[in-house]
């Protein structure tokens, strides 16, 4: 029975897929650039700084409170609103005085109605352990993805995913390195949220591939993979705009202290998304996929024969 019989979509990704590549190559590259030409701009979990929580009576102006700090010398104080706009977060770099001496300063600086909530130092020791734990989770993370899609599928499956993963990492911190937006520990929360989740819904288009090359006779790869593609791309869409509300829900309504979080999450699933469609599924047509490779050895059909 045809697709078109079962109501499933015909669209020729397989086809489309040289333009595909080359729009990854173009964005990974941009993203590369970026990364090393302006860095991240990394947040005080990593630097180092004193984060400093104050409320207000009523409404405050973010600019004034911005020049009252660069006049006492503190030039590159971050200040956002913190849910409201008599509440004020602010961010200073390492300060060699203590945090009590800080908030008096802060106290005498922005005057006496303001009300310090919290004064959280973090030393420049603890930012760079953070920056090299978080570093470390990701290759672990990225290695044991590795290991479990090739004992689950075939090595070309597992390089596959992995580059289609690597592809949304680089391109995610791209983003975050070209707007120059603060990259802190929420943000790398996200990104190691954003490999889980490119992954399963690379998972779930192998998973049709290695059905539809099992099922299916006389039949080339590009065709097999193609008609993998649209099987799931129903729900491929379904997944992700159910997830994009909720993250958008928290990107508009959530408050400055997710907003980084939520958009980490967006540009994540849109660009695995994509990455699971044409980066996994063209990478292992690209390695030469074809059904001889999924087919059990024959110690293993002795194995699978031998069981009860």
């Amino acid at each position: 029975m045809s697709l078109k019989a079962l109501n499933i979509p015909t669209i020729d990704f397989v086809g489309k897929r040289t333009y595909a590549i080359i729009f990854s190559v173009l964005l990974v590259a941009a993203s590369i650039f970026s990364l090393t030409m302006n860095g991240l701009k990394l947040g005080i979990d990593f630097t180092g700084g004193t984060l400093i929580e104050a409320g207000y009576q009523q409404g405050v102006d973010l600019a004034e409170i911005r020049a009252t700090l660069a006049k006492a010398k503190f030039e590159r104080a971050n200040v956002q609103y913190f849910g409201s706009t008599n509440e004020v977060l602010i961010r200073l770099e390492p300060q060699s005085i203590s945090s009590a001496k800080l908030s008096s300063k802060i106290i005498n600086l922005l005057g006496d109605d303001v009300d310090i909530r919290r004064v959280e130092f973090v030393g420049p020791k603890v930012g760079e352990e953070l920056t090299n734990d978080g570093g470390l989770a990701m290759l672990y993370a990225l290695i044991g993805i590795l290991i479990y899609v090739a004992v689950r599928f075939e090595y070309r499956f597992s390089l596959g995913s992995i580059t289609a993963l690597i592809h949304d990492v680089i391109i995610t911190l791209g983003f975050f390195s070209l707007f120059q937006i603060e990259f802190d520990l929420t943000v790398l929360a996200a990104i190691l949220a954003v490999i889980g989740y490119s992954l399963n819904d690379t998972i779930v288009v192998f998973d049709r591939i290695r059905e539809n090359f099992l099922s299916t006779r006389y039949v080339d790869s590009p065709k097999i993979i193609n008609g993998a593609l649209n099987q799931t791309l129903s729900r491929t869409i379904m997944t992700s705009l159910t997830t994009l509300l909720v993250l958008l829900s928290l990107f508009l309504l959530g408050g400055e202290t997710i907003h980084s979080f939520a958009l980490a999450l967006i540009i994540g699933v849109v660009v695995g998304t994509y990455s699971s469609i044409y980066v996994a599924s063209s990478m292992i047509l690209a390695l030469g996929i074809t059904k001889e490779d999924l087919l059990p050895s024959e110690k293993e059909k002795k194995a699978l024969d031998s069981r009860p």
